[in-house]
């Protein structure tokens, strides 16, 4: 397939007549459907008499090459929203992305609706600091609008050197009006896997997944071997962006036995691929909750999504993101290339999560909990000299109060990644989605210890 797109792609550039009789009738013989080859042929010879008009027409003086650039741009992102031409300085910063870190602001952002939107901010980034939240839309970049600015013209004006800033414009849903947030760019290193207890809950073990990279199935192997008490597991794969496929099916790979975890289809046969569970080292038994919300994403999707069809995990929180689609990178000469989406990703049910998501099967918003501690109940003899230990503190109270209330704040703030290695209750009674899942999880190692 691959061999095939770029030959049509330099047939094209060369000559339009060439291209239209020599793969018009092959592919016109694939897809019934298609345009027959006079048709093609129509259509090449329409867009080289525009392209001839606008050379000689137009205001100022236009170079052929920079026409040709400018179309093939418009073609890739009315293709679909992850499709892109990539010229020689795009094709040269891709490299940058795949280095591992570099300079940016730590967010992952997608197309939604034809909207630039903020899929999810990674954990301890500038991005996050700075405020942002998955669901933004970004409707400005400093000042430049994103409408009409495709995913890669976007990444490319949000990276830059450390230490510089910039300014995103964004909608928020329930703000009246339009954010402003000033962000930092920094050096973004990423970490995935954050395993932690919860206090007063042993054998239950959280373990938050930021993004899928490489050793996400490592590390979760190893964080389960280091507390071979575990009872129950909490996954929570909110905000995250997605990453490595075999990472992702990895991980399902260690909790289903048998049966197709993800499938990728597409046009061409040769990139139908289906991707199998293994009954080797498979935990069948431990009782699993996943979270997820609006910043779940690809790779994340399909781990929700397979375990969701497997019956192996409750999941829930909101709806997922809906980005299923697969996408190459088809170089075109020596210094450019295509993006090209090629495939979709199918669950196990076979329904597909491009631009519809995964629906947990208990949704769960994002809010807090009152959070009252009981007190223990005294005894009558207890209770004057209670009283007046009480009395001696008022005083003490009303002046520590501010200093209090901002370590109060700070603390009840802190993030369950990232922070202590345990989860405090206050800290669960301030995320209502995980609160849920707690006591899911816990009826599930209830009904499990019946079921013995």
């Amino acid at each position: 397939m691959i061999k095939r797109s770029k030959k049509i792609i330099a047939a094209g550039l060369l000559s339009t007549l060439t291209a239209a009789y020599l793969f018009g009738p092959a592919q016109a013989e694939e897809r019934p459907k298609e345009s027959t080859a006079k048709e093609k042929l129509e259509a090449y010879i329409k867009f080289t008499q525009i392209l001839n008009i606008i050379e000689q027409e137009y205001v100022d003086d236009v170079n052929t090459t920079d026409l040709i650039d400018k179309a093939l741009k418009g073609l890739m992102s009315n293709l679909d929203a992850h499709s892109a031409y990539m010229d020689k300085k795009s094709y040269k910063d891709l490299t940058v992305q795949t280095k591992g870190e570099f300079g940016g602001l730590g967010i992952s952002v997608g197309m939604k609706d034809g909207a630039l939107t903020v899929i999810a901010p990674i954990e301890g980034t500038p991005a996050m600091k700075a405020g942002v939240k998955a669901g933004d839309i970004i409707l400005k970049i400093d000042d430049k609008a994103t409408l009409g600015m495709n995913i890669d013209e976007a990444v490319k004006l949000m990276r830059g050197k450390p230490g510089t800033d910039i300014v995103l414009t964004i909608v928020r849903k329930n703000e009246p009006k339009p954010l402003k947030i000033k962000i930092t760019r920094d050096i973004i290193k990423i970490d995935s896997v954050y395993p932690k207890t919860i206090e007063g809950e042993d054998g239950i073990l959280y373990l938050h997944i930021a993004s899928f990279d490489q050793k996400v199935v490592e590390s979760v192997k190893k964080a389960i071997a280091d507390r071979n008490d575990t009872k129950g597991i909490i996954l929570d794969l909110r905000n995250n962006p997605g990453g490595l496929l075999d990472q992702a099916t990895g991980l399902v790979d260690m909790f289903v036995p048998k049966g197709v975890i993800v499938s990728q289809r597409g046009r061409d046969k040769k990139e139908n691929i289906e991707y199998k569970a293994h009954e080797e080292n498979t935990d069948t038994t431990t009782p699993i909750v996943t979270l997820v919300n609006g910043g779940s994403a690809s790779a994340s999707e399909i781990v929700s999504g397979a375990l969701q069809d497997f019956n192996r995990s409750v999941i829930v929180g909101e709806k997922t993101f809906g980005k299923g689609s697969v996408q190459i990178v088809i170089p075109v000469g020596k210094s450019e290339a295509l993006k090209l989406t090629i495939a979709r990703y199918y669950l196990p049910s076979g329904r597909t999560i491009q631009n519809k998501g995964v629906t947990p099967d208990i949704i769960v918003h994002p809010g807090k909990i009152d959070y009252t501690k009981e007190s223990a109940l005294l005894k009558e003899k207890d209770l004057k000299q209670h009283l007046e230990v009480e009395l001696s503190k008022i005083d003490e109270k009303k002046k520590d109060k501010k200093k209090n209330s901002k370590k109060r704040s700070s603390a009840e703030n802190n993030a369950t990644i990232g922070g202590p290695k345990e989860i405090t209750e206050k800290m669960i009674y301030n995320d209502t989605q995980l609160k849920s899942a707690l006591d899911i999880l816990k009826a599930l190692i209830i009904t499990e210890k019946g079921k013995h």
